[in-house]
């Protein structure tokens, strides 16, 4: 194998490191990030269940019309 192609394939194997490791943190921060999502959506439907199961729930109809009409 020549000296040049030994070059090529370092500086190939060196893109694809930085690759990998700029993915991996990508990966890590989308993992973060959706464990932060799950959290704030579990709180989101304990208030809405809390809401619900104090009677003040009520849904706004909007395909309905208003008494006045």
């Amino acid at each position: 194998m020549s000296e040049k192609r030994i070059t090529q394939i370092e500086e190939e194997m060196a893109h694809l490191t930085r690759a990998v490791e700029d993915l991996s943190d990508i990966v890590a921060r989308m993992d973060t990030e959706n464990s932060l999502l799950k959290h704030r959506v579990q709180m989101l439907l304990q208030r809405e269940a809390e809401r619900e199961s104090q009677g003040g729930g009520g849904a706004v109809l909007t395909d309905q019309r208003p008494p006045h009409w």
